[in-house]
């Protein structure tokens, strides 16, 4: 959530990066917020100075009964009980205020970094980084929804019969392909210093709103009324609100987490013939990188961690492409956005397997995440990246990797797999 602070101090700014993420009547609902905050602070302010008065006549009040002037104690009580009167009408439009503040800030996302590139679609998106498709396949080459029939590695029927659309079922090698994946995955991360946390996969509203994604995705998320816990998008969720109301001392950052949980989106009405198989599901496998870190090293921290993803995507020798999103294709919270891409040689198209994130304040702001380096408090920025979201990636590997007599396995996958082909 951007801090009010902020906002009346720069309201030119936010007011301009707003509209390069294409938010309509930006500058309208920055100038409501700017005034219903002054008439919050205005409001604050009087309700202080009548509690003030208040309390000072309310002291008068037993030097007068002794003095037994009971004419003008009374004439002070009647003024204490006017003052209370007033002040509670205060503290409903103070509260009043206060909601009606929050109301319009959650509904702007964060702003862009000035690295981010100008731009409204996908089209518009940055290359920073390509590697060469250098894949050749053998004729008669398949798409991976028909490799994973051919070699009865993953269901989708049977997934749809337990379940529904949107949740196979993994089988054979190809659940032990996954399984490595995840091990292989957490093992890199361990590697690079984050610590592994396991953390629940529903997670409550507190949860959901402090990262951002009550109000702006609930439709997206399953969810249990009954108990009002939400089936979790992403680890980012509960990993990120270990530190919920912290105050985390600056020798301690950043701090490094790294959790492997099934994710589970509703993705209603993003069905069609480009999100067939394994590009898209209701419920796939992640493993996820979390860091909390002062802000005067996120930028900085934003590329190592890219760096560490775009590793694991060259030791699965697998093309790929890093893109820094526009201003109209990044995401509610996030301040800027590395996608790292993979070729997919069957589908002859790019397809998205990480996303790498600074979210600066916005998320630490709802967190109410700070930091204490001596004297100096402040928030904390809070960055997270997929490595990796399985589906996608498992769809390149099957794809690229496919011969005549079977599909080979990434040689760095084969200790985990016990097995270096599919076949």
């Amino acid at each position: 959530m951007l801090q009010l602070s902020y906002i009346n101090q720069h309201p030119e700014e936010v007011i301009k990066g707003l509209e390069r993420k294409l938010v309509p009547n930006a500058a309208e609902i920055v100038n409501s917020i700017i005034e219903v905050d002054a008439k919050r602070r205005a409001t604050q302010t009087q309700l202080d100075e009548t509690l003030a008065e208040s309390n000072s006549i309310s002291k008068q009040i037993g030097m007068l009964m002794k003095q037994g002037k009971k004419e003008e104690a009374e004439a002070a009580k009647q003024a204490t009980g006017n003052l209370k009167d007033k002040s509670q009408e205060l503290k409903e439009e103070l509260r009043l205020a206060e909601e009606k503040a929050k109301e319009l800030l959650v509904q702007l996302p964060n702003i862009p970094s000035e690295k981010v590139p100008d731009g409204k679609t996908p089209e518009d998106n940055a290359i920073v980084f390509s590697t060469e498709n250098n894949i050749t396949l053998p004729e008669g080459s398949l798409p991976h929804w028909e490799l994973i029939k051919k070699y009865d590695i993953i269901d989708f029927d049977l997934g749809s019969k337990i379940t529904g659309a949107g949740f196979p079922v993994y089988k054979g090698k190809g659940a032990r392909l996954q399984r490595a994946l995840i091990n292989f995955f957490l093992d890199q991360a361990i590697e690079a210093g984050y610590g592994e946390i396991q953390p629940p996969i529903m997670i409550n509203e507190d949860s959901a709103f402090a990262t951002g994604q009550l109000p702006d995705k609930e439709g997206q998320m399953y969810h249990d009324p009954n108990e009002n816990l939400y089936l979790i998008p992403t680890a980012e969720v509960p990993l990120t609100n270990i530190y919920r109301n912290e105050m985390v001392d600056a020798n301690k950052l950043p701090i490094k987490i790294t959790g492997y949980t099934p994710c589970f989106r509703r993705e209603a009405g993003s069905w069609g013939a480009h999100v067939r198989g394994l590009n898209r599901l209701h419920q796939f496998d992640k493993v996820e990188l979390v860091q909390i870190v002062k802000p005067e090293n996120s930028y900085d921290i934003l590329e190592e961690m890219t760096a560490h993803v775009e590793g694991l995507l060259k030791k699965l020798e697998l093309p790929y492409r890093k893109l820094n999103l526009c201003g109209g294709d990044l995401g509610f919270t996030a301040a800027m956005t590395y996608d790292l891409e993979t070729y997919s040689a069957a589908q002859d198209r790019w397809l998205e397997v990480s996303s790498v994130s600074n979210f600066e304040t916005y998320q630490a702001n709802r967190l109410k995440l700070r930091y204490k380096d001596g004297k100096q408090k402040g928030l904390c920025h809070t960055l997270n990246g997929s490595a990796l979201a399985l589906p996608r990636i498992l769809a390149t590997i099957l794809e690229n990797n496919q011969t005549e007599d079977g599909i080979n396995i990434p040689k760095v996958l084969q200790s985990y797999c016990g097995f270096d082909k599919i076949s």
